[in-house]
């Protein structure tokens, strides 16, 4: 029998491997993007806020997460990542998920908007329970309700006009 090896990696394509690593990066990328693209927006102040303040401060705290995480994942000596199929499954029905919150909010309105995100959402997972799910919806119908169109006045269309 003969032994066949793997092609021997550059140094440090280990460390890239790992999951928290990854995806610190993906959050310092995306923070970043997100900082270059609001940067011609009027930030204003905390009592008079511009439209950039909001996606400004998101952007630096997930900056600072994803520093965090990718310190966490050079640090502490993780598996590498691994692709499997409920990890795509995962990604994909999250995915299809916000997807389809973005497209129906306007037509369905952010009750059946909510929902549709929270049941295409509890599909990345087979532990995820019916009751959990609607636990889940309700909580979250609630508290966009109470956050987005009590306490901030936006005109968000609660149920569909039909």
């Amino acid at each position: 029998m003969s032994d066949v090896s793997r092609p021997a990696r550059p140094p440090g394509w280990e460390i890239l491997a790992r999951a928290d690593v990854l995806s610190g990066l993906l959050f310092i990328v995306i923070a970043a993007f997100g900082l270059w693209a609001s940067r011609n927006y009027p930030v204003g102040t905390a009592l008079r806020m511009g439209t950039g303040y909001m996606p400004r401060l998101l952007c630096w705290v997930l900056l600072g997460l994803g520093l965090i995480v990718f310190a966490q994942g050079l640090r502490q000596p993780a598996p590498p990542l691994r692709s499997s199929p409920l990890g795509w499954r995962a990604m994909l029905s999250v995915t299809m998920g916000l997807v389809a919150f973005g497209l129906s909010i306007e037509r369905l309105g952010l009750v059946l908007a909510i929902l549709l995100i929270t049941v295409i959402g509890a599909l990345a997972t087979r532990s995820l329970r019916p009751m959990e799910t609607a636990i889940a919806a309700l909580a979250l119908i609630a508290l966009s309700w109470g956050v987005f169109i009590a306490g901030l006045g936006l005109a968000i269309p609660v149920w569909p006009d039909w």
